[in-house]
């Protein structure tokens, strides 16, 4: 271990809600408190929060966290947030102009589609290894700038601030000394360069971004500065960790390594996977950097599927049901009797990447019931994992047959996030992916990885074996279903998409 004494506090900010948590040297929890985070929407398709409430809730839940403890000495901070959600304020009053743009909203799709049709789309996967699409923070970053009066003018002047949600923590934490963000969120902006591993210019430019108001980027695990007094929070402690929180899962999992991936069972869901050099992929997946510490910088493949848990939220609202009840119901039938729902609520992200789709369920018969939609609902996030999953480990095997054998086979399953506390979910996943699950019993896998990377920054862990050596409660699902069973499901889920396609 290292030799550093006192607890990491870590902050997960998330989309519906903002925790704090307290981790010792020993990577137990020993503290933690939440807050919830309002989200707003103002028009179809349109998501977004308001800056000042999402850094309400950050000091009301670190308040909440660190009062039981009051005497505990805190080596470091660290922070772990909702990615791509997009906002600007002044540099001079820390005023937040406009709202936060959440990952969700699709406001900017129109402009999108204007790059698309530039023909712009092979330059920007080239550059970013993202395809177009409004869950990236470029264009959101340029909606705010456009309805902001002289906008470009006044950020080209150095009067705004542009930057995801771990700037604005970090300039409200260090009372406005620091406007920086980590090399992962910089990843997802689109316009960050995978390769110079800097803002890239000409990027700059097709978005019309100055690059004035851009934060400087840093590595994941850093020191960052030290925070302000705020509430019962002290001053003087030292900032060494910011990521986004899918990167920060895997992290957590101690996924630092070709070979490991994660599905983080949110709102939507995102599965990432280590790998040693970009992967430029042209089969609907991105290429990020996982995560940046001393040691360098290591890259990942991932796949952004837009609904997973909201499926189950719909579905609650839909049948008057609590999301507890969910899995009773579901396990009411052995299958889901040929019905399918595709849930294509804002469209389909990973791997097909169609704005357009709309949500779909198919196969219903007289006999089907409320407990069979149940099932094909939970089954409608196992399939939408497979799409990816398999698509990765077609992209690994590639990159192993083209260059030295540096791609590893994706043989077990790590699983966090709120939907993977529903164990017949984790079971029909281990089940249609024919792969074992370890799913964490910790429902704060993020927070923990951004705990790592900040200890790692401060002296409080040596290194990752270190980290890795860390206890982790974990429940194993193994595949149960047989092949033929299998490959029939998935066929119809297949073809439940196509038609979703085509609609």
């Amino acid at each position: 271990m290292g030799h550093v004494d006192g607890a990491v506090l870590a902050i997960d900010q998330g989309t519906s809600n903002s925790k704090a948590l307290l981790v010792s040297p020993s990577g137990t929890i020993i503290g933690q408190a939440s807050a919830p985070v309002a989200i707003a929407y103002p028009h179809t398709a349109w998501v977004e929060q308001d800056p000042n409430l999402i850094w309400a809730s950050v000091q009301s839940a670190i308040d909440a966290c660190l009062a039981p403890h009051p005497n505990l000495p805190i080596a470091a901070l660290a922070i772990s947030n909702q990615r791509e959600s997009a906002l600007v304020w002044e540099r001079t009053t820390g005023k937040a102009i406009g709202p936060c743009i959440t990952w969700q909203c699709r406001r900017t799709a129109p402009f999108c589609l204007e790059l698309t049709a530039q023909g712009l789309e092979p330059l920007l996967r080239q550059r970013t290894g993202l395809t177009i699409d409004p869950l990236f923070s470029a264009s959101k970053f340029h909606w705010l700038l456009h309805a902001i009066p002289e906008g470009k003018e006044r950020a080209a002047n150095g009067e705004l601030c542009l930057g995801t949600v771990d700037s604005w923590l970090l300039w409200n934490l260090t009372g406005g000394q620091l406007h920086a963000c980590d090399m992962s969120n910089a990843a997802r902006t689109q316009l960050f360069n995978l390769h110079t591993q800097q803002w890239d210019p000409e990027l700059l430019a097709i978005f019309e971004i100055p690059a004035e108001a851009l934060p400087t980027i840093y590595p994941s695990s850093a020191l960052y500065g030290t925070t302000v007094a705020l509430g019962a929070l002290p001053a003087e402690i030292p900032i060494g960790a910011l990521i986004g929180d899918s990167h920060a899962a895997l992290y957590g999992h101690a996924g630092f390594q070709p070979g490991a991936i994660k599905a983080t069972y949110g709102t939507g869901s995102s599965l990432m996977t280590p790998v040693k050099t970009p992967i430029i992929s042209d089969k609907g997946l991105s290429t990020t950097v996982a995560w940046a510490t001393q040691s360098g910088v290591t890259y990942a493949l991932e796949g952004n599927i837009s609904v997973t848990g909201a499926a189950v939220t719909w579905l609650c609202q839909l049948l008057n049901l609590e999301t507890e009840q969910v899995e009773a119901l579901a396990t009411q039938v052995d299958n889901a009797g040929g019905v399918y729902l595709v849930p294509a609520f804002v469209g389909l992200g990973a791997p097909h990447w169609q704005e357009n789709a709309r949500g779909l369920i198919t196969g219903l018969t007289r006999a089907s019931s409320a407990a069979h939609l149940a099932r094909a609902t939970l089954e409608a996030i196992a399939y939408q994992v497979r799409d990816v999953f398999d698509l990765m480990q077609v992209e690994i095997v590639q990159q192993e047959s083209s260059q030295e054998a540096t791609g590893q086979p994706l043989r077990v399953l790590l699983a966090d996030g709120g939907a993977s506390r529903n164990h017949l979910l984790m079971q029909l996943q281990s089940d249609i992916l024919a792969t074992p699950i370890l799913c964490s019993e910790s429902p704060d896998v993020s927070a923990l990885g951004a705990a790592y990377l900040a200890g790692l920054a401060t002296g409080i862990w040596s290194n990752e074996a270190e980290i890795a050596a860390l206890p982790r409660a974990q429940e194993r699902f193994e595949p149960q279903m047989d092949e033929t069973t299998r490959a029939t499901a998935y066929a119809g889920w297949q073809q439940a998409i196509a038609r979703t396609l085509l609609a």
